[in-house]
């Protein structure tokens, strides 16, 4: 039990990094896409911030979950010690 909540945590801190650099690479390109180049101008760039916000949580949401299994694995230890 306690090995796949860590295997939840840790998927989901690698998924929520993907989606940061991915919302990142969005921003870096300023709000400049498509093959000829359109500019969206500022409100093309109020999405991908969003979504960097929103994996930030999440990235923090799956360490606490890492934490806490990690908290529960070292108690459990100790208790058959």
């Amino acid at each position: 039990m306690i090995n796949n909540t860590l295997g939840i945590g840790i998927q989901g801190i690698q998924d929520g990094m993907q989606g940061m650099e991915n919302a990142a690479r969005r921003i870096a390109r300023g709000g400049v896409d498509g093959p000829q180049g359109t500019a969206e101008g500022v409100g093309g760039l109020v999405e991908p911030i969003i979504d960097l916000k929103l994996y930030e949580r999440s990235v923090e949401a799956s360490a606490q979950v890492v934490k806490t299994a990690d908290e529960t694995l070292g108690t459990l230890l100790d208790i058959n010690a």
